[in-house]
């Protein structure tokens, strides 16, 4: 054997052969090797895949929660912006008959603490 060159067989000749040309294993142990190499891959690969699923479902379900809230959310724009109306057109009708604002500018109003209270009907 040359110096500086590797043995047949070793790591460094096999890692460099051609996918094709590769010799089927020297021993047993290589053959156990491959094995469990192959099955640790095969469990590695399934748990890949069982997560992404997880984390697939996950996302549904937040998806789903997600739009149940939008639609109560828009419910309750909906009640909010009818309720506005609503209370538009009261004040609209109060506007109309409130004694603070029907007040001529000249006359000088008596000091309340409430000016509110002078709308209210007793």
């Amino acid at each position: 054997m040359s110096q500086g060159l590797p043995a047949a067989g070793s790591v460094l000749q096999r890692s460099f052969a051609a996918p094709g040309n590769q010799a089927q294993p020297q021993s047993p142990e290589d053959d156990d090797r491959k094995v469990r190499r192959r099955e640790k891959n095969r469990v590695a690969a399934q748990r890949s895949r069982k997560k992404q699923t997880q984390k697939a479902d996950k996302l549904h379900e937040e998806y789903e929660c997600l739009e149940q809230e939008n639609t109560v959310l828009r419910r309750e724009i909906g009640k909010l912006t009818e309720e506005l109306k609503h209370l538009s057109e009261v004040l609209k009708e109060h506007e109309k008959i409130c004694p603070l604002l029907l007040r001529p500018v000249n006359f000088v109003p008596v000091p309340r603490l409430d000016p509110v209270a002078g709308c209210l009907p007793r």
